[in-house]
């Protein structure tokens, strides 16, 4: 999809109707359990992650009354061929209310655990890691005893940037690989795995207390060899936390899937990241990033 086209100008393309392996099905969950954090979404007017990325999670997400909101907006700068998120390079401005808004619906939720994401902001000056503060800043205010996760772009590798998102005493700084090295070209418009990887190494040496995470979606035509260099090169600059899961093509106009990994193979993965020396890992066919974060 042309980074170029705007949300409003961008066309709605099919979901591909692929036959999903049986351990992919999910059910969406009823209107009940989805409309408490689609109304506190809705009337707050922002957004979630959840929503704008097609997650599989969201009915067991939302029935638990938790999210993981979508920071700066729904339109991002960059164009990555497996994301649902809208593309622009005009993205909407800033609401000034938005830290504000999600400190309250974190409050209305009752959440102790919140994951913070955004879209890529490259328009901003400091690429939104300043947004990122305020927006921590905010849900302690009215939260004093909430822990929260922060999930960042890459800020281009710019190390006042995840000083200032660090600043804010976030428990946990995830930034994800998404891919393995060969395949980061076709897979992250934008973005680079030497840069990914030093957004990491640099958020350990700034705060070596502060934990670290990254994640990998499967299926885009990498081998259990590249997955292994890559959860060995994450090790090399500190990283603690993994996840792995399953990549789910959006629509037809995203990158196909190349194979569908097996639970089993899910299973070993993620005893292969613990013997390596990961202190949480998360692997299976609908890992997400943020998901059960808190566990960890």
């Amino acid at each position: 999809m042309p980074a170029e086209m705007s949300a409003q100008s961008t066309p709605s393309l099919p979901v591909p109707r692929e036959r999903l392996p049986e351990w992919l099905r999910r059910p969406i969950g009823t209107a009940s359990q989805l409309s408490t954090v689609q109304q506190i979404v809705k009337r707050h007017g922002i957004h979630t992650i959840c929503e704008e990325g097609r997650c599989p999670n969201r009915g067991e997400c939302y029935a638990q009354q938790t999210a993981t909101f979508l920071l700066m907006g729904p339109v991002c700068t960059r164009a990555c061929a497996f994301c649902q998120v809208d593309k622009g390079h005009a993205p909407m401005p800033l609401d000034p209310e938005e830290p504000q808004k999600v400190a309250e619906s974190v409050q209305l939720l009752g959440l102790k655990y919140v994951v913070l994401t955004s879209v890529a902001r490259d328009d901003l000056g400091d690429q939104g890691a300043g947004w990122f503060a305020k927006t921590i800043q905010a849900v302690r205010s009215r939260n004093p005893e909430v822990q929260v996760e922060v999930l960042t772009p890459d800020f281009r590798g710019e190390v006042s940037c995840i000083q200032a998102v660090l600043d804010a005493d976030p428990v946990c700084f995830n930034h994800n690989l998404e891919t393995v090295r060969r395949l980061q070209g076709p897979v992250r418009r934008g973005a680079n795995y030497e840069r990914s990887l030093g957004v990491l190494a640099t958020a350990k040496r700034l705060r070596p207390d502060i934990a670290t995470k990254s994640g990998l979606m499967l299926g885009l035509g990498e081998t259990e060899a590249e997955i292994l260099e890559t959860l060995a090169d994450l090790r090399n600059v500190g990283c603690d936390r993994l996840t792995l899961g399953q990549y789910m093509r959006p629509s037809l106009a995203h990158l196909p899937i190349q194979k569908y990994w097996h639970p089993d193979e899910f299973e070993h993965l993620g005893e292969t990241a613990k013997s390596l020396g990961f202190s949480h890992v998360r692997s299976g066919p609908l890992v997400r990033s943020s998901y059960h974060a808190g566990d960890a």
